[in-house]
């Protein structure tokens, strides 16, 4: 099983979007505080269609409480404009997390620092500053899935 996680995201539907990615391919959709909106908004709740409730949704306080409840083997693989790696280069395995930041500012760049021997990016041309949340989720995800069912 893999996992999404969506470190403070800001846009109702984004979420909505990946929560249905997820439940289409088996994932677990981890949602760090603080989240842009309620769970009960609307907009979530129509971008997840009459799937929502079906969602493996794990909510956390805080990033820490997050790592504190991973496995001590946990493979984070983070998804960033500021890394050259390509997510095709990962070798993905069943449990890892792939792990979002907010849709305006990304992942904190101390996060990525730390972390930098598992930062990926989807590489896009260089006038195209960033993409749609959902649709990133929904390029690696796949990735990973296709990656899981070829092996």
């Amino acid at each position: 099983m893999l996992h999404v996680v969506l470190v403070e995201p800001e846009i109702p539907p984004n979420t909505g979007n990946v929560g249905r990615l997820c439940l289409a391919t088996g994932a677990v959709l981890h949602l760090i505080e603080p989240l842009g909106f309620s769970l009960d908004d609307r907009l979530l709740k129509r971008a997840g269609l009459d799937y929502w409730h079906l969602v493996d949704v794990r909510r956390w306080p805080s990033w820490q409480a997050f790592c504190d409840a991973a496995p001590a083997d946990a493979r984070l693989f983070f998804l960033t404009t500021k890394t050259e790696r390509p997510y095709w280069d990962a070798v993905f395995k069943d449990g890892d997390y792939l792990v979002f930041g907010r849709e305006t500012k990304g992942l904190p760049e101390e996060l990525l620092a730390k972390n930098a021997q598992t930062c990926l990016t989807i590489p896009m041309q260089p006038q195209t500053r960033s993409l749609n949340l959902a649709t990133s989720v929904g390029i690696v995800l796949y990735e990973a899935v296709r990656q899981l069912r070829a092996g």
